[in-house]
């Protein structure tokens, strides 16, 4: 049973490093959360260090230039890991072919199609219509309001030509501070149920796991899984990745679970319960907000 907490502190000295999720945990998606850059501040200066992971689309450069512009200062994180450099690696090495059909937001998402240094001899990656593509490349949908239902059509196309679909966020929706939108992972989870092939980088899987491990070796190599914990919103992103790489998590119960586990403060002990034990999720600890 998942043992709630008052603040980051109660537990921190028993780990040198933190994987911490963004959304719904550090910034809002408009905002920076207080409780949450103090808390994170308080552990470096502790000696620890933050690796914040993330299921953005974006690389990681562009995840710093978003942090600044939410107003979540330098010094509350060391390093980040994106779900977009993992799904980027894998494009320019030509998993999803070298004509893909591309869905998101160009203006938001161009910088995904930026080259990768990391990958030698990239495949050569051309935008192009659904009917002329070998893969789809997915950073969102093209409305994140729209029902992903909407994309039935193309998808069935895009299955009866086998094509895959690389999903570069798996998250199913985001709280853009009080208005909940559609990711990348709902139209990836529809194209599988589909019957098509859908690739993930993102939490719960395992590859940006290994590129957060990488970022975190670049600044202390010694730091073993046992060391490091976990924190996010999300019971079947950032607990279940946790739970699948064997690594202790802090679940943030007042995210998008907010409602389902009676989160004020603190969460509800009975709603929580019920909440965690539904998901078969087992997370090490959980509280209301990160602070």
């Amino acid at each position: 049973m998942t043992q709630i907490i008052t603040a980051l502190a109660d537990v921190s000295s028993r780990y040198q490093a933190l994987f911490v999720d963004l959304w719904g945990c550090v910034h809002d998606g408009v905002r920076a959360i207080p409780s949450a850059v103090a808390a994170l501040q308080a552990y470096r200066q502790q000696g620890g260090i933050v690796v914040l992971v993330t299921n953005s689309p974006k690389p990681r450069a562009g995840v710093a230039a978003q942090l600044q512009l939410f107003g979540v200062p330098d010094d509350a994180w060391d390093t980040i890991a994106t779900s977009g450099d993992s799904a980027r690696a894998a494009m320019f090495s030509g998993v999803a072919g070298e004509n893909v059909y591309f869905m998101g937001e160009w203006e938001r998402d161009a910088e995904f199609f930026q080259p990768l240094s990391i990958i030698d001899s990239p495949t050569q990656i051309t935008r192009v219509p659904l009917d002329q593509a070998q893969g789809i490349v997915c950073c969102g949908p093209f409305d994140p309001m729209a029902d992903p239902a909407v994309n039935r059509p193309d998808f069935l196309l895009a299955k009866q030509r086998g094509l895959k679909l690389l999903c570069a966020n798996p998250d199913i929706v985001v709280d853009r501070g009080e208005t909940r939108e559609w990711c990348a992972g709902a139209l990836a989870r529809l194209y599988t149920e589909m019957g098509g092939e859908s690739l993930y980088f993102g939490k719960p899987h395992p590859p940006i796991y290994d590129l957060a491990r990488r970022r975190l070796a670049e600044l202390n190599s010694t730091i073993t899984d046992t060391a490091i914990l976990a924190i996010g919103d999300g019971i079947a992103t950032d607990v279940a990745g946790a739970m699948g790489e064997d690594i202790d998590s802090l679940f943030i119960s007042g995210g998008l679970a907010r409602a389902e586990t009676k989160t004020s403060h603190q969460p509800d002990p009975e709603a929580l319960n019920s909440y965690i034990s539904l998901h078969k999720a087992n997370p090490t600890y959980t509280i209301g907000q990160l602070r």
